[in-house]
């Protein structure tokens, strides 16, 4: 039975559209379970249309439509469960189709086909002489149906989306907020390093071809590598470096000429050459030859990509595009140019994905998972992209698009008006002041007029560095990094965390495969395990700190006080060993360690006593509190900053901070919304770190409201049931002081 579902539903995930598929399956199921009828009714418009069937009468197919309110079908989609019946006949929500010609069917079993909550259809299984099928082919119906749920939803997506007339919406992860208009550009969507064999007609044809794609693919990377080396970015500098470097005749650019001089065409050159050096590479022990895999994987790809669609970056000027794509990689997103890049859309990634980054970093709305997208076929097409609520609307209406450009243009004045204030102090109408804070990760994202407005940097992912890296960065170049966030931020505070990787960020040339990776080898929990990159990585910052009294250091992930303890150790090493080599003014920075494991809290007395301070990491916090992914989208909804729980936890760990001495700041993505910033500062929060794009936005709405009222307005939020309430309660309160369009 296994092996029967397994083959139904590979089928009906690789077929050309809906129809063909749904015709397929009532073929397949019919023979399965050895009936003699299978129908499929797809919920459309709040009504049940039969869509394919075996065994009914084929022109009833699209004719015969029921409410949910009406017959055995109807019921199944009402209640959302089976109904198995011997004689349906007997059953008094009993309607017949005329003309479907069931007169003779009384056997009767459905199943709800439903993805994520939402009924997308029903199938039925039926026979003439009255029996209940047995509880094995009710468990393998459903057991089916639960499997195809997102094959079909994708099926159903893409057969709507044919029709311009009709505006299909996707759901995704928010990965960097705000609203673009502008037509789909679908990269890399065909694009893969498996590519058929196929012999050239003419080599020399060939050749000037791969020729010719090299060339480009090189004269892009330089022209990349010139662009961010003037913009001072030396961690992505690094990435198109060693992959021009793979472009020689000496290296993989040779493999490509010789492979197409053996006799085949220039795609499956490229093809057959990556795919047998990743496979020679990932067979090493050692893991960063190992993941050099990667490398050539990158560059296979973008030689295809300018052998297959050289022309698709070729951009109208004046037409801004949104880029749709299964994963966006660094160098893809740096080939545009800023002002044409107006979103970005990913089926693949999460929120610390390098696209997400990246787009944080250039203040560009973007959106990671939206599952099956790419076969939708909305190359070119009208699309609007709300990032911020996670929407991407195809082929909209006129009146939306006109809604959202409205949207655009109120958005946009309030940020002028916005940045009137940032380099105003944050400072409520009582007089409280809130020191507001941008966390970074790349050196362009530090030298902007927003990141001048901040009180300083609360937290410097040091990882950025790293991700963006074909192999751990020297010291030396650390130093350089870490020297240059410094300066940028002109004496203002720093707060650098170590090495934070695993869960959602792993490095490309250092890979960890765990079952659970939120749970697993990241944090300090890694660099401890590495002393030699711990000790590295402690050092440069220490040297790029110097003598000036900037720089913080943040530990990562921690859970127990033996973290900590050795994570002190090696500190004081690397400390006393730079003293003793240089002039005795070397300044200690305070070391703070991130409240994200919820175990830490009642520890705090006892950590008081090793560190100077503690950053909530709210996001990792949050999903740790409720045991949720926020990266899965099967459960996303469900990770909820808002939570009363969550609140009151957080209120308890400020206290807890307050009484044992110990400062305490917050990064998390709660801290640059609205509504988390009200509630933060109502618990008594004075430091807040966000992404630069919400500073100006919330340091305009902290100098509008009084403490005392947020004090009573948190109160009431702790009573609340759930975060959606509170939510609704914030929003009450901004719409009744003339803010609500913050919220947006």
């Amino acid at each position: 039975m296994l092996n029967t579902l397994r083959d139904i539903t590979q089928a009906v995930a690789s077929a050309r559209d809906l129809d063909a598929a749904l015709e397929l399956l009532v073929k397949q199921i019919k023979t399965a379970i050895a009936t003699e009828c299978c129908s499929i009714y797809i919920l459309d418009k709040e009504k049940l249309v039969l869509s394919a069937t075996d065994g009914l009468k084929p022109s009833a197919v699209g004719n015969v439509r029921m409410p949910i309110t009406e017959g055995l079908v109807g019921l199944v989609a009402e209640r959302e469960e089976a109904i198995n019946l011997a004689d349906a006949r007997q059953h008094p929500r009993f309607k017949l189709f005329p003309e479907a010609a069931e007169e003779e069917y009384r056997a009767f079993l459905a199943v709800p086909i439903i993805y994520q909550k939402q009924l997308l259809g029903v199938i039925v299984v039926q026979q003439a002489h009255s029996r209940q099928f047995s509880e094995g082919e009710e468990a393998f119906l459903m057991t089916l149906a639960a499997q195809l749920a997102m094959a079909i939803r994708g099926l159903k997506q893409k057969a709507s989306v044919k029709s311009r007339e009709k505006q299909i919406l996707f759901q995704g992860t928010p990965a960097s907020n705000g609203i673009a208009i502008a037509h789909a550009l679908v990269l890399g969507g065909e694009i893969s390093l498996q590519q058929p064999n196929r012999k050239a007609l003419d080599v020399n044809v060939e050749l000037e071809r791969l020729s010719g794609a090299v060339t480009r693919c090189r004269n892009n990377l330089g022209t990349l590598t010139q662009r961010f080396d003037r913009e001072q970015d030396q961690e992505v500098v690094a990435i198109f470096s060693a992959l021009t470097l793979l472009l020689d005749d000496s290296s993989l650019g040779g493999e490509y000429v010789r492979e197409v001089e053996q006799g085949w065409c220039a795609e499956s050159a490229i093809s057959r050459v990556s795919l047998r050096y990743i496979e020679q590479f990932r067979a090493m022990d050692d893991p960063y030859i190992k993941e050099r895999a990667s490398d050539i994987h990158d560059l296979g790809q973008k030689v295809l990509r300018q052998l297959i669609e050289p022309d698709r970056l070729v951009l109208d000027s004046d037409k801004p595009v949104i880029l749709v794509t299964k994963e966006a990689d660094t160098t893809l997103l740096a080939e545009f140019p800023r002002a044409k890049l107006a979103g970005i859309v990913t089926e693949l990634g999460g929120v610390n994905s390098h696209a997400a980054i990246f787009a944080r970093a250039l203040g560009i709305p973007a959106l990671t998972g939206v599952q099956q997208v790419l076969a939708s076929n909305i190359d070119r097409k009208m699309v609007v992209l709300n990032a911020t609520r996670g929407q991407l609307m195809v082929s909209p209406s006129g009146a939306v698009i006109s809604e959202y450009r409205s949207l655009l243009s109120a958005e946009k004045a309030l940020q002028r008006q916005f940045m009137q204030e940032v380099k105003l102090p944050a400072q409520s109408l009582d007089g409280e002041r809130i020191q507001l804070f941008i966390n970074a990760g790349l050196i362009s994202g530090l030298a902007s007029e927003l990141a001048e407005g901040a009180d300083g940097v609360g937290l410097y992912r040091t990882e950025i560095p790293f991700m963006l890296h074909q192999r751990f960065p020297s010291e030396s170049e650390q130093i350089k990094v870490y020297t240059q966030v410094l300066d940028l931020v002109a004496g203002r505070p720093v707060v650098m965390r170590t090495l934070d990787v695993g869960g959602d960020k792993p490095l490309p040339y250092f890979p960890i495969k765990e079952e659970n990776p939120f749970l697993g080898w990241r944090g300090i929990r890694l660099s401890l395990d590495h002393p030699e990159l711990f000790l590295v990585q402690i050092r440069a910052m220490l040297q790029a700190n110097g003598t000036r009294n900037q720089l913080k250091i943040l530990l990562p992930m921690v859970s127990n006080l033996v973290e900590i303890d050795h994570a002190i150790e090696y500190f004081h090493q690397a400390y006393h060993e730079l003293k003793a080599d240089m002039e005795p003014g070397l300044s200690k920075p305070q070391l703070g360690v991130m409240l994200e494991v919820p175990a830490l809290l009642y520890q705090l007395d006892e950590v008081a006593k090793r560190v100077d301070f503690i950053s909530v990491g709210s996001n990792d916090l949050t999903q740790y509190l409720l045991a949720v992914d926020r990266n899965n989208p099967r459960v996303s909804a469900l990770f909820d900053s808002y939570h009363p729980g969550v609140l009151r936890y957080l209120q308890t760990a400020l206290q807890q901070c307050r009484q044992h001495g110990l400062g305490i700041s917050i990064c998390g993505e709660m801290a640059g919304e609205p509504a988390g910033a009200l509630l933060l500062s109502a618990m008594g929060y004075r430091e807040l770190s966000m992404n630069q794009g919400a500073l100006a936005k919330i340091n305009y709405l902290m100098r509008r409201v009084s403490m005392d009222e947020l004090q009573r307005l948190l109160q009431q939020a702790l009573t609340l049931r759930c975060g959606l309430e509170v939510r609704e309660l914030l929003r009450d309160y901004l719409d009744n002081k003339g803010l609500a369009a913050l919220l947006n």
